[in-house]
């Protein structure tokens, strides 16, 4: 059997999609504790985050536009968000709250992103994204941390972390998320 780059294209990205969800999974937590969500989406799902993200354009700014327009680029997009709103219980006032329990009675924030977010689980969503591109780079997978799409899959109900931030992820001779206009 012969085949073609081009005929496994799709596939051999959802295969490195597969290997940067378990390097984020399996990337250090603060104490411990996973709230990590993680989702891979293609097609015409895909396609539907790329579109809401060139619509809200016309309200956000043309760098909606922009990155909408490189994810239609992208075979795919791995999404991961954290659960930021259960603190670890340290009393370290790094949210700006004087301890845990003032945080956890805070009114919650809904925007882009929701909050407050107790900083230890955005260090392990920092964490989490850091060790999906490394993978990524390493099987040489074209990539790029994007905060719209984790914004626009928060809005469309494809994932329900307080915050997230999509990578998509492209096989081309020319990685498409760079030297953007």
């Amino acid at each position: 059997m012969i085949e073609r780059e081009e005929s496994f294209r799709d596939e051999a990205v959802r295969v490195s999609a597969l290997l940067m969800a378990i390097s984020a999974r399996t990337a250090p937590k603060s104490k411990g504790i996973d709230d990590l969500e993680i989702v891979y989406v293609s097609g015409k799902d895909k396609d539907r985050i790329a579109e809401k993200m060139i619509e809200l354009a016309k309200d956000k700014g043309s760098g909606w536009k922009r990155d909408g327009e490189s994810l239609k680029k992208a075979e795919g997009v791995l999404i991961i968000g954290v659960k930021g709103n259960k603190p670890l219980g340290l009393n370290c006032s790094a949210c700006g709250f004087k301890d845990c329990k003032e945080f956890e009675n805070a009114v919650r924030v809904k925007g882009d992103y929701d909050g407050p977010n107790c900083v230890f689980k955005i260090l392990d969503l920092g964490i989490a994204l850091g060790s999906a591109v490394k993978l990524a780079s390493v099987v040489n997978v074209d990539n790029r941390i994007i905060y719209r799409i984790g914004v626009v899959a928060k809005m469309l109900g494809i994932i329900e972390s307080s915050v997230a931030l999509g990578i998509p992820l492209a096989c081309t001779g020319k990685n498409p998320f760079f030297d953007r206009k």
